[in-house]
């Protein structure tokens, strides 16, 4: 499903199928496939498949954009990593300083944003802040609150380091007073939030204990700002929890209050017994106490001191956007999949000779 909500302007953005992203096969074939990146048939598509719709952003055709499918955020520029091929976020937030002199990056999946971090480690036009589990030996091994870029980036990168079992009530709190505080001090033109769900309770590889409310209030309180605003998917491993947060935070998106009670379906059988949309915290201890959390929270907003107001840059010619389709959108039907080779069809290279009108060849053979 592909379309935006109107389609000029205002509204929201849904990239589930198919993103724009030119890139060659072979750049895939790198480092680290195998074992938890392993090579599957049509494993360049499935990468095109999450690519991102920033440049719809930075055209205004969307205040809002959303990719459930994107938000591998482990993949490094020349490795893959943990499930992620090609870090789609990375390229997104690329195509949005085209645009914009600062962009906010917002990870709250319970694995450390690494990947993003590291692509913009040297650099203060992008701000990353990740919330996530840290410490016994829990992958990537990143994220400690000393890190915090260097060079140009040096207080840039913003690492918020939990422990076991945080609820919705502490980790609401921690995420608002934060992500608060950097707003008011970076000033970004434009939001992107990756919105892992592995962060929920009784996922099979995270160990937190949100809520699917607690989740969404984390992607109510972005949008509030009101900013250009790219949110992605991420990890998640109990599917039917996955499916309910993304669906709970599209609603969310849209100021959609959705029913509880999930419709009759095909798939409705994984949400039994209760079929109800939301799901409650765990009951996991936890183990983030009052003063481990206070002390995180002020380490943060002492790095935030050191910036002294939002930076600059002097903004050159703007490279030209990935490509957009010709396509009338009210004509398409959003429950489609357009496949790859539909798409390619629509490519009209311009240093290619045509009969009819489009033939750049005049008939007494001269050029113009």
């Amino acid at each position: 499903m592909c379309g935006s909500l109107p389609k000029k302007a205002k509204g929201i953005f849904t990239c589930w199928d198919f993103g724009y992203m030119f890139i060659l096969p072979d750049l895939l074939f790198t480092d680290n496939l195998g074992e938890d990146c392993p090579v599957f048939e049509n494993l360049f598509e499935f990468c095109q498949i999450y690519a991102d719709a920033a440049h719809r952003l930075n055209n205004q055709l969307c205040d809002i954009a959303i990719n459930w499918a994107g938000g591998l955020h482990h993949a490094k520029k020349c490795g893959a990593s943990g499930f992620c091929y090609i870090n789609d976020l990375v390229l997104g937030i690329l195509e949005l300083l085209k645009h914009h002199a600062r962009v906010l990056y917002v990870d709250i999946d319970v694995h450390h944003g690494d990947g993003v971090e590291e692509a913009f480690y040297f650099t203060d036009r992008v701000m990353t802040v990740s919330f996530h589990k840290y410490g016994d030996m829990f992958f990537p091994g990143t994220g400690d609150v000393k890190e915090l870029g260097e060079r140009e980036g040096k207080f840039y990168a913003i690492n918020v380091p939990l422990k076991d079992g945080i609820d919705d009530t502490s980790f609401t709190r921690l995420f608002k007073t934060i992500i608060s505080k950097v707003v008011e001090t970076y000033q970004p033109g434009a939001i992107v939030l990756q919105c892992g769900a592995n962060s929920l309770a009784g996922d099979r590889l995270g160990c937190f204990n949100l809520s699917i409310d607690g989740h969404a209030e984390c992607v109510r309180f972005v949008k509030k700002f009101n900013l250009p605003l790219l949110v992605t998917g991420g990890g998640g491993y109990t599917k039917e929890n996955v499916a309910r947060c993304w669906t709970v935070e599209t609603g969310v998106l849209l100021d959609t209050e959705l029913p509880n009670e999930i419709p009759e379906n095909e798939y409705i059988k994984y949400f039994a017994p209760d079929y109800s949309l939301k799901s409650p915290g765990g009951l996991m201890e936890n183990l983030n106490s009052k003063s481990y959390l206070s002390t995180i929270k002020m380490q943060v907003l002492e790095n935030l001191r050191c910036i002294q107001h939002a930076p600059s840059v002097q903004m050159q010619e703007v490279p030209p956007d990935f490509y957009i389709p010709d396509f009338d959108e009210d004509e398409q039907n959003p429950d489609e999949r357009m496949d790859q080779h539909t798409q390619d069809k629509q490519i009209q290279r311009n240093d290619e000779y045509y009969e009819g009108d489009n033939d750049n060849d005049h008939a007494d053979g001269s050029r113009t």
